[in-house]
């Protein structure tokens, strides 16, 4: 490791070994190469001159990559594809003469980056099931505990702890159903030519129209695609990716309105991450606890759902066929987006796997404010004990507004309770009796356990491979 240049801490401090391989150099060029091999068979068993000596030469050295070799060819050339072509034909030299054989260059860039993608959003969708799981044991561990509710972010109606974790849940669930689908309805580029027409594919064939197709649907099948793109110009519409990246945009959204709600709730002192045990909150205050794991996951969550904009800007402004503009900004946008997203990902689910609840503070922080909140309830109990409801919901009125000034004004303790009970009026109420919290809590415990049974099992059961692989916690590279 070099300390003297710049280094994407994307690699460095956040996403995992496996998502950076995905678009590695190597990784890259040796799909360029199962790409121009594809291409060689495939035109083979249409009937072109082609050896099976040839393809076998070129199988020979895959991923056999001379990229010192590559790199004095780009210098010269200026152009990466013919780089890599003249560096496979050094390596392949029997196969030289058809590598790349009536291709354009984005017949090896597009093509790979759709198979690069694909992978990639494969290995997102196991890290979405596997937060989604350890989302849903969370709310099943908590289904009932009852906590205030914030709309505005000021007290509401209290809900309970494992409910909350539901809607940080089913943001996800909802992420992965666009996720599935957007792997479901990605196409291959294959074999369109330089504008998109196939014209020298159909000449390589002598103007047999049907063997163009043929050869578009076996190399696709050969890179694993069953479609490919209907129509194309040089490359495949640009569409293709900004969706994808409003897709990782997307999660972008879920994780950081979550890792949001996880900072207020553990300045709160609701809940708490893991915090290691020589971990140091502050360099200058020894005693902070600060909640760095979700801070960090907004941080890279705002970075993904900035990157989404590149996709929408390359789309919008493709020339005519195809234009060049879009290729170093593809270089960034796309594999960032994707690793900025694995890394956020393995944040959650460490945050999740190793998180601390304290139900006293939750208990503490709601009876607070619960007074308010059962007034309703002192209303009704004062009728039935003979009262007048209208008197009484003056009484209360008026209770009320003097609590919050000892409250806000005085800051001591809310005294609505001895209020109330100092008054004539409640003498008969049972005041303690509205102030049980599960009173308030609706149907909140039954909500998650419908939601576990009816959403998030059929998702546990579809995905069970890759949780039955995830057992133990993740451990972040810092």
């Amino acid at each position: 490791m070099s300390h003297d240049l710049y280094e994407n801490p994307l690699l460095t401090r956040y996403a995992s070994p496996e998502m950076a391989a995905l678009w590695s150099s190597q990784k890259k060029h040796s799909t360029w190469r199962k790409l121009w091999i594809a291409l060689a068979e495939s035109q083979r068993e249409l009937g072109l001159d082609i050896s099976e000596v040839q393809i076998e030469q070129m199988k020979s050295s895959v991923d056999d990559i001379d990229f010192d070799v590559a790199a004095k060819h780009e210098k010269a050339l200026r152009h990466d594809v013919m780089a890599h072509v003249h560096t496979f034909g050094d390596q392949c030299p029997d196969a030289r003469a058809i590598i790349h054989l009536g291709a354009t260059s984005c017949f090896v860039t597009d093509n790979s980056e759709l198979i690069m993608m694909r992978e990639s959003l494969e290995l997102a969708k196991q890290r979405l099931v596997i937060v989604i799981d350890r989302l849903a044991k969370f709310a099943q561990q908590y289904r009932d505990l009852p906590c205030l509710g914030f709309t505005h972010l000021q007290p509401a109606q209290p809900m309970t702890v494992g409910k909350r974790a539901t809607l940080w849940c089913y943001d996800l669930i909802l992420d992965l159903e666009e996720l599935e689908y957007r792997l479901a309805t990605l196409r291959f580029r294959s074999v369109k030519g330089t504008t998109g027409t196939q014209a020298t594919f159909l000449q390589l064939f002598e103007g047999d129209h049907q063997k163009v197709r043929e050869l578009e649907k076996l190399v696709a099948a050969k890179m694993g695609f069953d479609d490919v793109c209907a129509v194309t110009g040089q490359t495949y519409s640009r569409k293709v990716d900004a969706q994808i990246l409003d897709t990782l945009s997307g999660i972008g959204q879920t994780t950081h309105k979550a890792g949001n709600d996880l900072r207020i709730l553990q300045h709160r002192n609701e809940m708490g991450e893991p915090f290691g045990k020589q971990q140091v909150g502050s360099s200058a205050m020894a005693y902070k606890k600060n909640p760095m794991r979700a801070e960090r996951m907004c941080s890279l969550a705002r970075f993904a759902m900035s990157l989404g904009a590149n996709g929408e800007h390359t789309m919008a402004t493709q020339w005519m066929e195809r234009t060049l503009d879009d290729s170093a900004n593809r270089r960034l946008s796309l594999p960032q987006s994707f690793l900025a997203i694995d890394a956020i990902l393995l944040i959650y689910r460490n945050i999740m796997e190793g998180i601390e609840v304290y139900p006293k503070v939750i208990e503490k922080q709601l009876n607070e404010v619960l007074p308010f909140m059962a007034t309703e309830e002192f209303l009704m109990a004062g009728v039935r004990a003979g009262g007048d409801r209208q008197e009484l919901h003056e009484v209360i009125r008026v209770h009320s507004l003097a609590a919050i000034e000892q409250v806000k004004v005085h800051g001591v303790e809310n005294d609505l309770i001895e209020r109330l009970k100092g008054d004539d009026r409640f003498a008969e109420v049972n005041l303690k009796d509205a102030l049980d919290a599960r009173k308030y809590i609706g149907r909140a415990p039954q909500q998650v356990d419908e939601f576990l049974a009816e959403v998030v099992e059929p998702i546990r059961k579809k995905y069970a491979d890759s949780l039955k692989n995830s057992e133990g916690e993740v451990d972040l590279k810092v």
